[in-house]
């Protein structure tokens, strides 16, 4: 019997939650609390670039500027620190504008939002803002109150971003670590939780946890979820351009992305991506895959997705494609997924669910405006991802390349690895079949590309053929009879033209037989 409505994920879920703690790159922090008189001493050198450590010593004003957000969480993290964000008090806006003027150029294009950038001589950049208290008064992502109010405190400010491990300051004149909602602990703990109430007044915040979950391997707090969940209803107001963000950014930078995954169903906020949804209890022949279902395999692809060398060592957009790839890659399967007899058992089977999941993956992309850039790079790695069910020979690879287009063989068998991967308690291995289409496409050169072509319609006007759609028709034989293996050099692709068109043709069939010979045509190649 084909399992009903399963419990497997939820199972799963349990069985993968993680409890083993980060382990800090600078331990034995302590950390100026509500509650503790004692702060944190940080060396100034670790954490602020010189630079901006001049900006802010020499400059009176700043006396009660702080570095907040991410790129103090990715501090205490051991993680690279790209970014700084300062948040500076006591002053209003242009005065802010005034003390930072002396330093370079200041970008005041973020005025409604109180950030000022600043660019200095160096080639450095970095935002200043000033605290401000943001009240929701209407729906949409526009529908906020913004007001500065210098005088708020740290505190205060603290307790007005989304998670506490967001909530950290570093005043660099004391080098010292504000901590007021004990995000620190969360860090190590790898505990997502909200900084306050305030939580509810940007639903954007609920898919950032998304991605922070994955990113850091976090489980979420309790009571984190519930708010979560009592926000499911306000997903609409969000701007697509904002869901996509979230999403590039899970797909960009996780290092545990099941984790984001699990955060959306405990949050319900996976009902808004419905093709994500129905992988949810959609069964699995457990001769192939003995994790679970199909939301239980693929959340096991995306982690081993992320741990292979290829992903790990691709640009940023190609990591985008990978792991959108990894996600969507079986979609289809929740629509073509049946039992049937086959070796006279009775088998959970899913034919054609490659190709049936491209309009699936579409539409999911489709949500959050994908750019096309990056889904015709998706597309035709799901649409070929059982490529190695097939023979594996010359001609089958050189099709293949061209099918990929605009992606790589390469990329394919990274695909085909992680798909591999995510069938525990199976050990990771990938499969000798991949090993050997790496094998051929590397003989055949075509691991990043297809074929390009030998025959070009130069070469047709150089033997005396007028343009038209006739030449059209002869370019795409001929490439095509290249990818079948009939000729490989320019020479035997004359050879085959005088042949193809002896017929139709036969002005243009004599003069690629006398062309074999020709040193001008053939240094035209």
């Amino acid at each position: 019997m084909m399992p009903s409505a399963n419990e497997e994920w939820t199972d799963w879920i349990n069985l993968t939650s993680m409890s083993e703690p980060f382990s800090f790159a600078r331990g034995g922090i302590l950390r100026q609390t509500a509650f503790a008189a004692m702060p944190t001493v940080i060396s100034t050198s670790e954490l602020v670039p010189v630079p901006l450590a001049k900006i802010l010593s020499d400059t009176p004003e700043l006396e009660r500027a702080y570095l907040v957000g991410g790129c103090v969480r990715d501090w205490l993290l051991g993680c690279p620190t790209k970014d700084c964000d300062i948040e500076v008090f006591g002053l209003n806006y242009e005065q802010l504008a005034n003390a930072l003027t002396r330093w370079g150029k200041t970008d005041l294009v973020g005025r409604s939002f109180g950030v000022i950038k600043l660019s200095i001589p160096s080639g450095h950049t970095f935002d200043f803002t000033i605290p401000r208290r943001d009240s929701k008064v209407a729906p949409g992502h526009k529908g906020f109150d913004i007001s500065f109010d210098p005088s708020l405190t740290p505190e205060q400010a603290a307790g007005r971003r989304d998670f506490t491990i967001n909530s950290l300051m570093y005043d660099p004149r004391r080098q010292q670590l504000l901590d007021f909602f004990d995000g620190e602990n969360d860090l190590k703990n790898r505990l997502l939780r909200h900084a306050s109430a305030a939580f509810v007044e940007d639903p954007l915040r609920v898919l950032r946890g998304m991605q922070l979950a994955a990113r850091f391997s976090l489980t979420a707090d309790p009571r984190t979820l519930e708010l979560c969940r009592s926000m499911k209803a306000t997903y609409p107001e969000l701007a697509v351009e904002r869901v996509r963000e979230e999403w590039f950014k899970w797909a960009s930078k996780s290092t545990h992305p099941s984790a984001g995954l699990k955060f959306l169903v405990q949050t319900e906020w996976i009902d808004h991506f419905p093709e994500l949804k129905a992988l949810i209890g959609t069964p699995q022949d457990p001769a192939w895959h003995p994790e679970g279902d199909v939301f239980v395999h693929t959340c096991h692809c995306c982690d081993a997705m992320v741990a292979l060398r290829e992903w790990q060592e691709a640009d940023e957009q190609t990591r985008i494609v990978l792991s959108l790839a990894v996600l969507t890659h079986d979609f289809g399967k929740a629509t073509s997924t049946h039992e049937a007899i086959k070796d006279d058992e009775l088998r959970i089977i899913s034919p054609g669910h490659e190709e049936a999941g491209v309009a699936l993956a579409e539409s999911f992309l489709a949500r959050f405006k994908t750019p096309y850039a990056i889904i015709e790079r998706v597309v035709p790695l799901i649409r070929n991802h059982m490529a190695h069910l097939h023979e594996v020979t010359d001609r089958s690879i050189r099709r293949l390349s061209k099918r990929l287009e605009p992606e790589s063989i390469q990329n394919l068998c990274t695909l085909m690895t992680a798909d591999a991967f995510g069938r525990p308690p199976r050990p990771p291995k990938i499969p000798r079949v991949v090993t050997l289409l790496q094998e051929k496409a590397a003989e055949l050169q075509v691991q990043q590309r297809a074929p390009q072509p030998i025959l070009l319609g130069r070469h047709l006007l150089d033997l005396g053929m007028q343009p038209g759609p006739q030449m059209g028709t002869i370019l795409k034989a001929a490439y095509d009879a290249q990818l079948e293996g009939k000729f490989f050099d320019f020479n035997q692709a004359l050879r085959w033209l005088a042949n193809e068109v002896a017929v139709s043709n036969a002005d243009l069939a004599e003069n690629a037989r006398k062309a074999v010979s020709d040193p001008n045509l053939q240094s035209n190649a």
